[in-house]
């Protein structure tokens, strides 16, 4: 897949940061710069989302992933994995997502909240009164609306790259485990 909109000239200082950050800059932004006022609201706002901490940093990133694989935007995919290197989550795991139902690495909680997240991607959503519940019992009230609030932000994103035509630019390539390949796919990241 190719982009659907040009990318757009950044302000030299942003593009500096971004290459700090993340060693290159984000195709999702320069297409987003084509309205400044949506990418510095879609920043701050995903600078919040990051930020909050009642829900635990691994499953919001198995969330992630899980929402991005579904979705099919190789884009969050990549940078997904290569986030969770950089937070020092379990990459053995992390980059097994692609392929959760068919891996044994994880937890039982770890596959619900895939899972879930994958229920609240579905079009229409189709979580369950008993999944939110078990999920509720298990991670508090705090962490629920979190996590929750969290998926809801990543199918916007996902999204958003998808329908923009943003594909991966091999975030995950510097990490030491390859990522898994989804089934039925030939390419672990290329899902576009």
């Amino acid at each position: 897949m190719t982009l659907r909109l040009p990318k757009a000239e950044l302000p030299a200082e942003l593009k500096e940061s971004m290459i700090k950050q993340l060693g290159a800059v984000p195709e999702n932004v320069e297409v987003l710069w084509h309205s400044p006022q949506v990418t510095q609201d879609n920043s701050e706002f995903g600078a919040k989302v990051a930020a909050w901490g009642a829900a635990d940093t691994s499953l919001k990133s198995f969330a992630h992933m899980a929402v991005a694989t579904q979705v099919g935007c190789s884009w969050c995919l990549d940078v997904g994995y290569f986030q969770a290197q950089n937070e020092n989550l379990d990459l053995a795991k992390a980059s097994q997502v692609p392929r959760w139902r068919e891996s044994e690495v994880f937890t039982s909680l770890e596959r619900d909240v895939m899972e879930y997240a994958e229920a609240m991607t579905n079009t229409p959503p189709t979580v369950t009164d008993e999944q939110h519940a078990g999920l509720l019992a298990r991670l508090g009230p705090a962490a629920m609306v979190e996590l929750t609030a969290f998926i809801a932000f990543v199918n916007l994103a996902t999204r958003a790259n998808v329908a923009n035509g943003v594909t991966s630019q091999g975030f995950s390539d510097s990490c030491e485990i390859p990522l898994a390949k989804r089934p039925g796919t030939s390419d672990a990241v290329s899902t576009a």
